[in-house]
Parts: C-alpha cells; sequence; structure tokens
C-alpha cells in the first residue's frame, strides 16, 4: 500500500467508529432509533485477500468489540480451517458486516435484523477501499442479497447451493454464500449435508491458498 492508501483506510476506519447515524438519524424515523450506544465492529484491511462479509454484531461482539468472538465464530473458524490467529490477523481477513452494530433483539430475544442506515452509507465505500479482495464470504441472506444482488436464489439454501455459479467469473471478486454458523442452523446442516461434503473442502482450500 502507499501512503495515500494507508491514509485513507485509516480515514475510513474513523470515520466508521464515529457513525451514530442509526442513533442519530434512522432511516425510519425517531421512533427507530438504535436503543444503545452504538459500538462499530469492523476489520477493513488493505492487504486482506479475503473478505468475511457477516450479519451484523451479537450482543457479545457487541461488548468486546471482536468480531466472531462467540460460537458461532468457533464453527466459522472450524469451516473456515483456521486458528483463532489467524483468524484476526487483519492481513489475513477482512471482516466486515453488513451492519456494524448490534442492532438489539426482537420480542423473542432473537437479533434483529442489520440496521437499515448502514450498509448504503458504508458499504460501497468499505469495498472500495479494498480492491485487492480476491474472496467474498457472504454469511446469511443480507450479505448474499448485497453481494449477489440478482443472481441471489429464491432461498438461502438454493443461493448456498449454486456456490458454483458465483464463484465464477463475474463482475467482482467471487462470492462464496455460506449459512450463519450460529448454533440454530445445526438442524439446516443436519438436512443438507452436502454443504459439509461439497462447500466445505472448496472453501478450505481457497481460504489455505489466499492466506498462505
Amino acid at each position: 500500500m502507499t501512503d495515500g492508501q494507508t491514509d485513507g483506510l485509516e480515514d475510513l476506519r474513523a470515520a466508521i467508529a464515529a457513525c451514530r447515524i442509526c442513533r442519530d438519524a434512522p432511516a425510519r424515523g425517531p421512533d427507530d432509533r438504535l436503543p444503545h450506544e452504538p459500538r462499530p465492529v469492523a476489520v477493513i484491511s488493505g492487504t486482506a485477500r479475503i473478505l468475511i462479509s457477516g450479519q451484523a454484531p451479537g450482543l457479545r461482539v457487541h461488548e468486546s468489540g471482536l468480531p466472531f468472538n462467540d460460537a458461532s465464530g468457533d464453527r466459522l473458524r472450524q469451516w473456515l480451517g483456521v486458528t483463532r490467529e489467524q483468524f484476526y490477523d487483519p492481513d489475513l481477513f477482512a471482516i466486515v458486516p453488513m451492519g456494524f452494530c448490534f442492532p438489539g433483539y426482537d420480542a423473542h430475544g432473537s437479533d434483529l435484523p442489520p440496521r437499515r442506515e448502514c450498509a448504503p452509507r458504508w458499504r460501497q465505500k468499505v469495498m472500495d477501499a479494498m480492491p485487492q479482495i480476491e474472496l467474498v464470504l457472504a454469511i446469511g441472506q443480507y450479505a448474499q442479497a448485497w453481494h449477489l444482488g440478482n443472481r441471489r436464489a429464491a432461498t438461502m439454501t438454493e443461493t448456498v447451493r449454486n456456490w458454483r455459479a458465483h464463484l465464477g467469473s463475474n463482475a467482482g471478486p467471487p462470492v462464496l454464500a455460506l449459512p450463519h454458523p450460529s448454533w440454530r442452523n445445526t438442524g439446516w446442516l443436519k438436512k443438507n449435508p452436502w454443504f459439509s461434503a461439497d462447500v466445505l473442502p472448496v472453501l478450505q482450500e481457497r481460504v489455505s491458498k489466499l492466506t498462505s
């Protein structure tokens, strides 16, 4: 990276860290403002060749400021075939969710979707700042919707099942669609054994190549 690129990344990181749009100017009006102090969590890298694009931080990540610092992260690292040390090395992985802040819980105690304000404000700027990315891991429907657009299938399962098409010669870096590694998806993994048999070996091969 040149000094100018480094300065640009630092400016972007600082701007994201200072962002309070979901608290101060929520997309759906003042009654929908984030109910707690925002804490944007993102790892933007000028050297990593892999981008992990998730949904939004959970409560544990919000409290620690460390992305995927939970059971979902443990499963994701198993899928990738990397150690915790490798996973948190910004020279190897950029980790940028669709929403930077913990969105809170719904009435059933589940995490709310990523905030609507975040992606329109920041996503393209982040992608433009990391032209070196050679593989996007789109985790869950929100990341898949942004990174695949009309190439996304009607369901998350079919989108993941069509993984070969998304690694083809489309504009931008190849995208590998993944289900969320949450424990809530344990049943999905059991019902779809092709994911572990067919997708994970390709995922681990690509990750090994791009992080070596």
